[in-house]
């Protein structure tokens, strides 16, 4: 491993930095980690864990001392500290460049659409005005949203009609966010393709998943996509693209709309692994966790073929409860033939947070839906106290 990047900086220490570190042990990397949590998911296994907040620019800077490379785990950090470390030299991956087009929706959406990637049409806002303008352009609903920081449907606004315009503008920050509309498109399906480019520009894409959203959230992901073969080859096609017009180094996903006729748009792009890619772990023959990291050290690509087909759930804490995290129901969930349940070790839970998944997988995807859905049914992570 002499030219291999041996100890790996992780800003974030969440469930997606956890599952990074579990896969980068295994290989004998050096972590550390920076989170403002002390006992966040990774701390138990990490060698250096900075406790410090995402936008500290002398924590980066000291991750950055201890650091062979830097990657992350979500999008909303210090993308303008990152772009300075990649000047003096320090190799950050994905780029500091990407991150921050991608952090804001409409850049995103203005570079993909500039390089001929399909997307849903789009409008800048500024004000209310603006607002009626692109409903007259694109009819009703439509969709208005947050440009920075909205995650898991935060940030979105569906404008029913013009009267709803002013509702809308004053539900995403009365002009404090930058904003822009988005015509709405009429998908039949939402799906979603992993893709990963290593240093030297080698690129491995996995199968197309299929998302379910609950409340905005993803509920459930099947693999293989219930699609034809063209529509497939045709998000898989999407994808690589999307990775060549980010320059991206490490896992990349590209959320995607397929309408009834077999169309596809680009909704959204992540620059790290993806809720949606958890099924990786177990159904593939190399995980998203395990690829991104040896994207950013610089080791070869794995193989990104579907061993068999999955189902994974996602386990939110209960609705109506807070506190210290409590699970019930673990020994039922994994009397499940095929089942596989990841608890991510978030100390406090409440309502809507992503405290852990499930995955089932076997020979054929209804078996593993079956079996996905009655292991879920077995399964709470709630708050010790009700609200």
């Amino acid at each position: 491993m002499e030219n291999i990047h041996k100890k790996i900086g992780i800003i974030g220490g969440g469930q997606l930095g956890q599952m990074m570190i579990l896969e980068a042990k295994k290989m004998g990397f050096y972590i550390t980690v920076l989170d403002p949590t002390l006992h966040c998911p990774a701390n138990t296994l990490v060698d250096e864990h900075i406790v410090a907040d995402f936008e500290d620019e002398k924590a980066i800077r000291r991750l950055a001392e201890k650091s062979d490379v830097i990657t992350y785990e979500f999008e909303h950090i210090n993308s303008k500290v990152l772009k300075e470390l990649e000047k003096e030299g320090k190799k950050v991956y994905p780029t500091a460049s990407s991150l921050e087009i991608i952090q804001n929706k409409y850049s995103q959406k203005c570079l993909l659409k500039e390089n001929g990637i399909p997307v849903p049409d789009f409008i800048e806002i500024r004000n209310v005005e603006d607002i009626l303008t692109s409903g007259k352009k694109f009819g009703y609903p439509m969709l208005l949203k947050a440009a920075t920081g909205g995650y898991d449907g935060k940030g979105n606004y569906v404008v029913k009609n013009a009267d709803d315009a002013e509702n809308g503008y004053k539900f995403l920050g009365n002009g404090s966010l930058p904003l822009m509309a988005e015509k709405f498109f009429p998908f039949t399906m939402e799906i979603s393709v992993l893709a990963c480019r290593s240093i030297d520009g080698d690129i491995k894409v996995y199968p197309v998943a299929e998302n379910i959203h609950f409340d905005n959230i993803l509920d459930k992901t099947k693999v293989p996509a219930g699609i034809d073969d063209a529509t497939t080859k045709k998000a898989m096609e999407l994808a690589k693209r999307v990775m060549e017009v980010f320059n991206g180094v490490g896992m990349f996903c590209t959320e995607m709309f397929v309408d009834s006729s077999g169309n596809v748009a680009v909704n959204e792009v992540a620059p790290r692994p993806h809720n949606s890619g958890h099924y990786t772990i177990e159904a593939c023959v190399t995980s998203q966790f395990e690829q991104h990291i040896r994207a950013v050290s610089g080791l070869p690509l794995g193989d990104a073929s579907l061993i068999r087909p999955a189902v994974m759930r996602n386990i939110l804490g209960e609705n109506g409860f807070k506190g210290k995290a409590v699970v019930k129901g673990a020994d039922n969930c994994l009397k499940v033939p095929g089942v596989t349940l990841h608890i991510y070790g978030k100390e406090e839970s409440k309502g809507k947070r992503k405290m852990g998944h499930l995955t089932a997988t076997a020979n054929r995807l209804e078996d593993a839906e079956k079996n996905a859905d009655n292991a879920f049914k077995s399964i709470i992570i709630t708050g010790s106290e009700k609200i």
